[in-house]
């Protein structure tokens, strides 16, 4: 009977064309805007590598100076280039990394292609493999590569498209980055986490990867600028790149990939000996005040989910809600200009249970086609703000598990706003409606 009765949901569409077309306006608006709003807070709160989030940590040491204000009660975001070279080269993780983003100058030698800037950063070799980051040619560079400083480097696919062609491996070729040749050793494939958990502090959160890798001794020994936040809570660093270097300036992000999670307070009791080492240094003023956020905790802490999109998204549920009450208006106004209809089935034998098998099946075909011009509506609301901001491109696209929700999501409303019409249709008495035929 469900076949038959879904046929008749189809055919009543028909019917009163002026209420169908509303109802189903109606819910796909609703719907539309819903799922905009839940397709945006779903890319912006998702695990970017769920396989190991709770092992990758990101720590960070409080060496503000003794004088500062007793109100700030959090760690600097980052760590000084000491501190994080010093946990490098101790590598008490399974894996580590520093991390300072750069803007290279890239010179391809080409007549045809100028001199052009490219987003980078300087990193150890660790960084590859603790964020899985896919090769297309070639590998990392080597720990004797890291140790040195060599001038290697591991480029990204769309900055090896560019300078060299599409199809052709570069490695072993020679690019010029701020006048320095570095040897090619890799290229790393289309790589795009969301949200760019490893590099939250100046930099956009839902940005593209980059397409210059370098190793960090190597950046540094050609005071290769940052390209990045920094924070100087004691007086001015020493001048040039030297001084900031020595200073006191947090403006290198540090990960570290434990073998377990449950390696994480053995690793906050490492930072813990490392800080009061460093004390009896005359470093770190005051008390003991470390960090260790996994990426989640990190995500959360860094503010990468707004309240606002989250209050977007709340009200952007209760827009649907209204919908839906407006929808049951609707679904009263066509039910109830059937009753002679209805009369005749349950006079012939149909039970008010498949009277009301039959409209609730109905309500589910309107919400079936509101789902179908919902769905085409979120994506077009989606193109627009992949269009209007391409700061929250990545996460402007509709993946099957939010397809299939938005499905779900407009039958499910299509057929709790269909209850009470469908109750209402129920209840029409058969004797009442034949007698006034």
């Amino acid at each position: 009977m469900f076949r038959y009765y879904l046929g008749l949901g189809f055919r009543s569409l028909r019917r009163n064309p002026v209420l169908t077309t509303l109802m189903v306006l109606t819910l796909s608006v609703g719907v539309a805007a819903s799922m905009t709003t839940l397709t945006l807070l779903h890319g912006m709160s998702g695990d970017p590598i769920p396989h190991k989030s709770d092992r990758l940590v990101y720590p960070r040491l409080d060496n503000y100076p003794a004088e500062q204000p007793a109100t700030v009660t959090d760690p600097p975001q980052q760590v000084t280039y000491m501190d994080a070279m010093a946990l490098w080269e101790q590598a008490k993780a399974q894996r580590q990394t520093p991390i300072y983003g750069l803007g290279p100058a890239i010179n391809s030698g080409r007549d045809d292609l100028p001199p052009f800037f490219s987003d980078g950063v300087a990193v150890g070799r660790d960084f590859f493999a603790m964020f899985d980051v896919p090769f297309l040619y070639g590998q990392a560079w080597s720990e004797d590569d890291d140790a040195r400083g060599t001038y290697v480097l591991v480029i990204g696919r769309s900055l090896s498209e560019r300078v060299f062609g599409e199809g052709v491996d570069p490695v072993g070729k020679s690019l010029k980055v701020n006048d320095t040749d570095f040897s090619i050793v890799g290229v790393a494939d289309t790589w795009n986490p969301v949200p760019k958990f490893y590099r939250l502090i100046g930099n956009n959160s839902f940005d593209t990867s980059e397409d210059v890798f370098i190793p960090i001794r190597a950046a540094v020994a050609l005071e290769l600028e940052r390209n990045g936040s920094m924070d100087c809570s004691e007086n001015p660093p020493a001048p040039g790149f030297k001084g900031y270097l020595a200073s006191e300036c947090t403006w290198v992000q540090y990960w570290a990939e434990l073998d377990s999670a449950a390696d994480r307070q053995q690793y906050a009791d490492y930072l813990a000996a490392y800080v009061a080492e460093q004390r009896a240094l005359n470093r770190f003023p005051r008390p003991t005040n470390n960090r260790l956020h996994d990426v989640m905790e990190w995500l959360d802490e860094y503010g990468v989910v707004s309240d606002d999109t989250r209050t977007s998204t709340w009200l952007a549920f209760g827009f649907l809600l209204v919908c839906l009450v407006n929808t049951v208006g609707l679904l009263l106004a066509k039910f109830s200009a059937r009753p002679g209809e209805i009369g005749v089935r349950r006079a012939l034998g149909a039970t008010r249970r498949e009277v009301f098998k039959q409209y609730l099946t109905e309500a589910g075909v309107i919400g079936l086609v509101g789902a179908t011009v919902g769905v085409a509506m979120t994506f077009g609301a989606l193109a627009y703000i992949r269009h209007f901001d391409q700061g929250i491109a990545q996460i402007t696209y509709v993946d099957g598990m939010m397809l299939a929700t938005a499905i779900a999501l407009s039958i499910v409303a299509s057929l709790l706003a269909g209850l009470l019409p469908t109750w209402r249709a129920c209840q029409v008495v058969p004797a009442l409606q034949l007698k006034s035929q």
